[in-house]
Protein backbone atom coordinates (compact mmCIF):
# COMPACT_ATOMS: atom_id res chain seq x y z
CA UNK A 1 0.00 0.00 0.00
CA UNK A 2 1.38 3.40 -0.94
CA UNK A 3 1.38 6.17 1.58
CA UNK A 4 -1.63 8.47 1.32
CA UNK A 5 -0.90 12.19 1.06
CA UNK A 6 -1.25 13.96 4.36
CA UNK A 7 -4.43 16.02 4.68
CA UNK A 8 -4.10 17.64 8.10
CA UNK A 9 -2.35 21.00 8.15
CA UNK A 10 -3.40 22.11 11.62
CA UNK A 11 -6.18 24.25 13.06
CA UNK A 12 -5.90 27.83 11.85
CA UNK A 13 -6.08 30.63 14.42
CA UNK A 14 -9.40 31.57 12.83
CA UNK A 15 -10.87 28.36 14.28
CA UNK A 16 -10.51 29.88 17.74
CA UNK A 17 -12.22 33.07 16.54
CA UNK A 18 -15.21 30.97 15.48
CA UNK A 19 -15.32 29.15 18.80
CA UNK A 20 -15.05 32.44 20.71
CA UNK A 21 -18.22 33.63 18.99
CA UNK A 22 -19.97 30.46 20.19
CA UNK A 23 -19.19 30.95 23.87
CA UNK A 24 -22.00 31.03 26.41
CA UNK A 25 -25.51 30.56 25.02
CA UNK A 26 -25.25 31.55 21.36
CA UNK A 27 -28.48 32.33 19.52
CA UNK A 28 -29.71 29.93 16.86
CA UNK A 29 -29.32 32.71 14.32
CA UNK A 30 -25.63 33.10 15.17
CA UNK A 31 -25.02 29.36 14.92
CA UNK A 32 -26.69 29.32 11.52
CA UNK A 33 -24.67 32.35 10.43
CA UNK A 34 -21.28 30.84 11.24
CA UNK A 35 -22.02 27.18 10.52
CA UNK A 36 -20.18 27.26 7.20
CA UNK A 37 -17.08 28.82 8.79
CA UNK A 38 -17.21 26.36 11.66
CA UNK A 39 -17.43 23.44 9.25
CA UNK A 40 -14.42 24.67 7.27
CA UNK A 41 -12.22 25.83 10.14
CA UNK A 42 -13.16 23.51 13.03
CA UNK A 43 -14.78 20.25 11.86
CA UNK A 44 -12.98 19.63 8.58
CA UNK A 45 -9.52 19.78 10.21
CA UNK A 46 -10.68 17.10 12.66
CA UNK A 47 -11.75 14.94 9.71
CA UNK A 48 -8.34 15.45 8.13
CA UNK A 49 -6.59 14.64 11.40
CA UNK A 50 -8.46 11.33 11.71
CA UNK A 51 -7.66 10.52 8.06
CA UNK A 52 -3.95 10.92 8.71
CA UNK A 53 -4.11 9.03 12.01
CA UNK A 54 -5.86 6.09 10.33
CA UNK A 55 -3.20 5.89 7.63
CA UNK A 56 -0.44 6.04 10.23
CA UNK A 57 -1.97 3.48 12.62
CA UNK A 58 -4.75 0.97 11.79
CA UNK A 59 -6.07 1.35 15.35
CA UNK A 60 -7.68 4.63 14.20
CA UNK A 61 -9.52 3.21 11.17
CA UNK A 62 -12.95 2.77 12.80
CA UNK A 63 -13.69 6.39 13.61
CA UNK A 64 -16.45 9.00 13.49
CA UNK A 65 -16.31 12.79 13.61
CA UNK A 66 -19.37 14.25 15.28
CA UNK A 67 -21.67 16.62 13.43
CA UNK A 68 -23.84 19.35 14.93
CA UNK A 69 -26.14 18.87 17.89
CA UNK A 70 -29.04 20.98 19.04
CA UNK A 71 -27.32 22.35 22.15
CA UNK A 72 -24.43 24.85 22.18
CA UNK A 73 -22.00 22.30 23.66
CA UNK A 74 -21.83 20.43 20.37
CA UNK A 75 -20.91 23.64 18.58
CA UNK A 76 -18.36 24.68 21.18
CA UNK A 77 -16.62 21.27 21.16
CA UNK A 78 -15.60 19.32 18.09
CA UNK A 79 -15.41 15.67 19.07
CA UNK A 80 -14.36 12.47 17.35
CA UNK A 81 -14.32 8.87 18.52
CA UNK A 82 -12.22 5.86 17.55
CA UNK A 83 -13.74 2.47 18.37
CA UNK A 84 -11.18 -0.01 19.73
CA UNK A 85 -13.52 -2.68 21.13
CA UNK A 86 -17.04 -2.80 22.52
CA UNK A 87 -17.36 0.31 24.73
CA UNK A 88 -13.58 0.85 24.57
CA UNK A 89 -12.68 4.00 22.67
CA UNK A 90 -10.19 6.74 21.96
CA UNK A 91 -11.84 10.15 22.14
CA UNK A 92 -10.56 13.42 20.70
CA UNK A 93 -11.98 16.86 21.46
CA UNK A 94 -11.02 20.27 20.10
CA UNK A 95 -12.25 23.46 21.75
CA UNK A 96 -10.97 26.80 23.04
CA UNK A 97 -8.63 24.94 25.41
CA UNK A 98 -7.03 23.15 22.47
CA UNK A 99 -6.93 19.41 21.91
CA UNK A 100 -7.53 16.62 24.40
CA UNK A 101 -7.22 12.86 23.90
CA UNK A 102 -8.69 10.19 26.13
CA UNK A 103 -8.80 6.45 26.41
CA UNK A 104 -12.16 5.32 27.73
CA UNK A 105 -14.23 2.34 28.76
CA UNK A 106 -17.77 3.53 29.41
CA UNK A 107 -21.45 2.70 28.89
CA UNK A 108 -20.65 -0.85 29.96
CA UNK A 109 -23.49 -3.26 30.65
CA UNK A 110 -23.74 -5.32 33.84
CA UNK A 111 -21.69 -8.18 32.32
CA UNK A 112 -18.84 -5.83 31.41
CA UNK A 113 -18.90 -4.22 34.84
CA UNK A 114 -18.76 -7.67 36.47
CA UNK A 115 -15.82 -8.66 34.27
CA UNK A 116 -14.04 -5.42 35.11
CA UNK A 117 -14.44 -5.98 38.85
CA UNK A 118 -13.32 -9.60 38.65
CA UNK A 119 -10.21 -8.64 36.66
CA UNK A 120 -9.38 -5.79 39.06
CA UNK A 121 -9.79 -8.07 42.07
CA UNK A 122 -7.65 -10.86 40.56
CA UNK A 123 -4.07 -10.62 41.75
CA UNK A 124 -2.27 -10.72 38.40
CA UNK A 125 -4.59 -8.75 36.13
CA UNK A 126 -5.49 -6.29 38.88
CA UNK A 127 -1.87 -5.53 39.64
CA UNK A 128 -1.22 -4.89 35.95
CA UNK A 129 -4.07 -2.38 35.74
CA UNK A 130 -2.95 -0.65 38.92
CA UNK A 131 0.54 -0.23 37.44
CA UNK A 132 -0.88 1.05 34.14
CA UNK A 133 -3.05 3.64 35.90
CA UNK A 134 -0.18 4.72 38.15
CA UNK A 135 2.04 5.22 35.11
CA UNK A 136 -0.61 7.34 33.36
CA UNK A 137 -0.98 9.49 36.48
CA UNK A 138 2.78 10.05 36.51
CA UNK A 139 2.55 11.14 32.87
CA UNK A 140 -0.04 13.78 33.74
CA UNK A 141 -3.25 12.01 32.76
CA UNK A 142 -6.48 12.68 34.60
CA UNK A 143 -8.13 9.41 35.70
CA UNK A 144 -11.89 9.61 36.09
CA UNK A 145 -15.13 7.72 35.54
CA UNK A 146 -18.46 6.88 37.10
CA UNK A 147 -17.56 5.95 40.68
CA UNK A 148 -19.39 4.20 43.47
CA UNK A 149 -19.03 5.76 46.92
CA UNK A 150 -17.39 2.58 48.22
CA UNK A 151 -16.20 -0.80 46.98
CA UNK A 152 -19.06 -2.81 45.41
CA UNK A 153 -20.96 -5.45 47.35
CA UNK A 154 -19.04 -8.69 47.58
CA UNK A 155 -15.61 -7.04 47.71
CA UNK A 156 -13.85 -6.05 50.95
CA UNK A 157 -13.66 -2.34 51.63
CA UNK A 158 -9.95 -2.75 52.46
CA UNK A 159 -9.12 -4.46 49.16
CA UNK A 160 -5.72 -3.14 47.93
CA UNK A 161 -7.41 -1.97 44.71
CA UNK A 162 -10.65 -0.75 46.28
CA UNK A 163 -10.31 2.60 44.49
CA UNK A 164 -10.31 0.86 41.09
CA UNK A 165 -13.14 -1.46 42.10
CA UNK A 166 -15.37 1.58 42.59
CA UNK A 167 -15.24 2.37 38.85
CA UNK A 168 -18.25 1.68 36.63
CA UNK A 169 -16.35 3.35 33.81
CA UNK A 170 -12.71 4.30 33.44
CA UNK A 171 -11.27 7.26 31.52
CA UNK A 172 -7.71 8.49 31.14
CA UNK A 173 -7.62 12.03 29.75
CA UNK A 174 -4.61 13.98 28.51
CA UNK A 175 -4.95 17.69 27.79
CA UNK A 176 -2.51 18.48 24.99
CA UNK A 177 -3.27 22.20 25.02
CA UNK A 178 -3.24 24.74 22.21
CA UNK A 179 0.41 25.64 21.64
CA UNK A 180 1.74 26.57 18.21
CA UNK A 181 2.11 22.92 17.12
CA UNK A 182 -1.69 22.64 16.98
CA UNK A 183 -1.59 24.86 13.90
CA UNK A 184 0.75 22.42 12.13
CA UNK A 185 0.78 18.76 11.02
CA UNK A 186 2.75 17.99 14.19
CA UNK A 187 -0.58 17.39 15.92
CA UNK A 188 -0.75 14.01 14.16
CA UNK A 189 2.45 12.87 15.86
CA UNK A 190 1.30 14.26 19.20
CA UNK A 191 -1.89 12.19 19.07
CA UNK A 192 0.00 9.08 17.95
CA UNK A 193 2.41 9.49 20.87
CA UNK A 194 -0.52 9.87 23.27
CA UNK A 195 -2.08 6.70 21.86
CA UNK A 196 1.16 4.81 22.55
CA UNK A 197 0.90 5.89 26.19
CA UNK A 198 -2.75 4.80 26.29
CA UNK A 199 -2.17 1.49 24.50
CA UNK A 200 -1.54 -0.57 27.69
CA UNK A 201 -4.82 0.66 29.21
CA UNK A 202 -6.81 0.12 26.03
CA UNK A 203 -5.29 -3.35 25.63
CA UNK A 204 -6.12 -4.33 29.20
CA UNK A 205 -9.72 -3.16 28.81
CA UNK A 206 -10.06 -4.98 25.50
CA UNK A 207 -8.67 -8.24 26.89
CA UNK A 208 -10.45 -8.27 30.25
CA UNK A 209 -13.65 -6.23 29.85
CA UNK A 210 -14.86 -5.72 26.29
CA UNK A 211 -16.01 -9.30 25.68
Amino acid sequence: MTDAPRQFAGWDESAFDVLLRLQGEPAQGLMHEIRRDRERLVRQPMISLLHDLAWADPAFEDHSVWRYGKTPWWWQNQSAVVRIARNVEIGLRFNLDGLQVQGAWWYGDSDQISRFRAAVAAETSGAVLADVVADLLRRGYEISGDLLKRAPRGYPTDHPRAALLRHRSLLAVQYLGCDAWLQTPEAVERVLATHEELRPLLGWLTDHVAG
